[in-house]
């Protein structure tokens, strides 16, 4: 009876107060004002980030507009360069080579006869060979050979900016042979000393081009051209005039005719509002 009235037999049980709970610390206004310039400051990180990601795309080479822009030019040579070489031969050295100076006399004598000043003429050094004659026997074998005498060769060069006077001498070489000179003609080549400056103005009127080729496709579309990002510039085509000549992938750069064609593409990229 008396333990159940006091919970258990060795007496009553203690009942013990209640803890007060321990006072917070006051939070210090240093870390308040480092949470803050944190937050801020992740804040400002990813708007910076979000704006330069933005502006990326809008700027990146590859977006915009793309136009390709040309310009071509018809223009006519003003240097010529013709080349032709004549041969000789002797039983002895020395009588090889008498005969090709007298032919290169001969040679200069009828370009000065017909207009061209020394100057303009310059002959290669010579080239000596060897003739031999094989003998052979009933049977079709070499029984020997013997030294026939000597083969002399010699070129002649004529650079001149009176082209027409040139390409008209290399198409009549009638006399040099009537002279008994074996003169073989090559096709003369056809060069344009200003060609650098004529690049240069190319490269400004196809830059042009593409401008008003972007500006147009922007307008037609609402938007407008702002920065460019990037421009290449294509290769030179040299080609005969009026020709059926293809485009080279490295450039075509044509020597043979009088009167050329060039053309050039620049490609620029646009960025758009």
């Amino acid at each position: 009876m008396y333990g159940n009235m006091y919970g258990n037999e060795n007496g009553p049980q203690q009942t013990q107060p209640p803890q007060p709970n321990p006072p917070k610390k006051p939070v210090s206004s240093t870390a308040v004002i480092i949470a803050l310039i944190a937050g801020i400051s992740a804040i400002i990180c990813v708007s910076i980030f979000s704006g330069c990601f933005a502006k990326y795309k809008k700027y990146s080479s590859g977006n915009g507009i793309t136009v390709t822009g040309s310009a071509s030019c018809d223009f006519e040579s003003d240097l010529i360069v013709w080349r032709g070489s004549f041969s000789s031969y002797g039983t002895t050295p020395k009588m090889a080579y008498q005969s090709i100076k007298n032919d290169a006399e001969v040679v200069k004598r009828y370009l000065m006869d017909n207009g061209l000043s020394e100057n303009e003429i310059s002959f290669s050094s010579v080239s000596i060979s060897q003739r031999w004659i094989t003998e052979y026997n009933e049977e079709g074998n070499v029984i020997g050979e013997y030294l026939d005498g000597y083969d002399l060769n010699q070129s002649v060069t004529v650079t001149s900016e009176n082209v027409d006077k040139v390409d008209s001498i290399s198409k009549d070489i009638t006399k040099l042979i009537e002279s008994n000179i074996e003169f073989e003609s090559y096709s003369p080549e056809y060069y344009y000393t200003k060609l650098d400056e004529l690049k240069l103005d190319l490269i400004e009127q196809a830059t042009a081009n593409a401008k008003t080729r972007a500006d147009i496709v922007a307008s037609g579309t609402g938007a407008k051209t702002t920065r460019l990002l990037s421009a290449n510039l294509g290769v030179f085509q040299i080609t005969a005039q009026n020709s059926d000549s293809e485009y080279s992938y490295g450039g075509a750069f044509d020597t043979g005719s009088k009167n050329k064609t060039a053309t050039v593409t620049v490609k620029l990229n646009y960025a758009t509002d």
